[in-house]
C-alpha cells in the first residue's frame, strides 16, 4: 500500500508539473496527427496549387501529413467559417487569401470577422496580374491605351473573372485612377474570357498571370504590363503599371491562417517552418513558376499586412460600388 501511495503522489506531481509547463512545451509534439488546411477554391486554381506546395513541406518538415481538403463556396466563406468554428489546436488551417481581405467590404452579412477570429500565422506569397488586349486592339502601350480609352469613353470591354476577382478590381482602380471609362464584362474565372478576348469581343483584361501565361508566350495576345509595384522575375521585360499610373499597384497574396487563441507556441512552429520553405530554393522556384513571389515575416507582421489590406480595398471596393454576387 505505501509503495501504491507514493506512485501515485509521483503521478500527481509529475502531471502538475506537465499542467504548469508554459505553452511552449505543447509545440514539441506538434502535430502528433495529420492536419487538414482548408482552401477555399476548386481544386487547380492558384489558391490550391499554392496550398498544396506548402502542405507538402510542411509534411516533410514536420512529420505529419498536412491534407488539402478543397471547399469553394461563397468567395471562400465557406472555408473560413470552418476554420473559424475549429477547434484551436492547430489541426485544421486555412490557405487565407486576397479574397478574406476583399470580403470583408464585398459581404454584408458574414458570420465572422476575418481579422478577428483567424489568428495570422504567415504569409507565403504575393501575386500579381497581367495587362492583356487583343492583338487588334490599337493600343500597343500602358500610355495609348489611358488615350484611346479618354477619346473612346465607355466604348472598350474589359473583362473580369466575376465581381470582386483580381481581374475585376484591379481593373476597377486602373479605371479610377488614370480616369478613364471601361465597360465590364463578368465571367466565371479567367478562362471563359480567354477565347472572348482572343475573337475581340474584349479588348482588355487584367488578368492572373497562371491562366494567361500560355497566350502571353504563344503570341496570341499582347501583354502591356504587370500590376506589382516592380518588374518580375517571370515577366521581366513588362513594366509595372506605375510607371505610367503613379501610385497604382495590384497585388494579391496567400498565406495561413489559424482559429483564434490557437497556442501561440503552435503558431510560431508553423511560421519558422514555413519561412524555412520559402527560403529553399526548390520551392521557391516552384512559387515563382505561379508568378508569385515570397513573402515571408512574422505572425505579428502577416496581421499588420491583412489590417492595412483589407483598409485600402475597402476604399477601391466601395468607390466602385462593387457588391458581391
Amino acid at each position: 500500500m505505501e509503495l501504491h501511495r507514493r506512485r501515485m503522489l509521483q503521478l500527481g506531481a509529475g502531471a502538475a508539473l506537465v499542467a504548469s509547463l508554459p505553452h511552449g512545451a505543447k509545440s514539441e509534439t506538434y502535430p502528433s496527427r495529420p492536419v487538414r488546411l482548408l482552401v477555399g477554391y476548386a481544386a487547380g486554381g492558384v489558391n490550391d496549387i499554392c496550398a498544396r506546395l506548402t502542405a507538402q513541406w510542411l509534411s516533410q518538415r514536420l512529420g505529419q501529413q498536412f491534407i488539402v481538403e478543397d471547399r469553394p463556396g461563397g468567395g471562400s466563406n465557406l472555408a473560413t467559417e470552418a476554420v473559424v468554428r475549429a477547434n484551436p489546436d492547430g489541426y485544421m488551417l486555412l490557405e487565407a487569401s486576397t479574397s478574406n481581405a476583399w470580403n470583408a467590404t464585398l459581404y454584408q452579412n458574414l458570420n465572422f470577422d476575418f481579422i478577428r477570429d483567424i489568428a495570422p500565422v504567415a504569409g507565403t506569397v504575393l501575386t500579381y496580374n497581367v495587362l492583356v488586349t487583343n492583338l487588334a486592339f490599337p493600343a500597343k502601350t500602358v500610355p495609348e491605351l489611358i488615350a484611346y480609352a479618354r477619346a473612346n469613353p465607355g466604348k472598350i470591354n474589359m473583362g473580369s473573372a466575376g465581381p470582386g476577382s483580381s481581374p475585376h478590381l484591379y481593373g476597377e482602380l486602373f479605371k479610377s485612377m488614370a480616369g478613364v471609362d471601361m465597360t465590364t464584362v463578368h465571367y466565371r474565372g479567367d478562362g471563359p474570357a480567354i477565347p472572348d478576348l482572343l475573337g475581340g469581343q474584349i479588348q482588355v483584361m487584367f488578368g492572373s498571370v497562371v491562366s494567361w501565361s500560355e497566350q502571353i508566350k504563344g503570341d496570341k495576345v499582347r501583354a502591356l504590363a504587370v500590376t506589382s509595384a516592380t518588374r518580375t522575375k517571370l515577366l521581366p521585360d513588362l513594366a509595372p503599371i506605375g510607371e505610367f499610373v503613379p501610385g497604382y499597384e495590384g497585388f494579391g497574396w496567400q498565406g495561413i491562417g489559424a482559429p483564434k487563441n490557437t497556442p501561440a507556441d503552435i503558431i510560431d512552429k508553423l511560421n519558422r517552418a514555413i519561412n524555412a520553405g520559402l527560403a529553399d530554393p526548390k520551392l521557391k522556384s516552384q512559387f515563382e513558376n505561379l508568378g508569385a513571389e515570397m513573402f515571408p515575416g512574422s505572425p505579428a507582421e502577416f496581421g499588420k499586412f491583412i489590417a492595412d489590406y483589407t483598409e485600402k480595398w475597402a476604399k477601391v471596393i466601395r468607390a466602385a460600388g462593387v457588391k458581391a454576387e
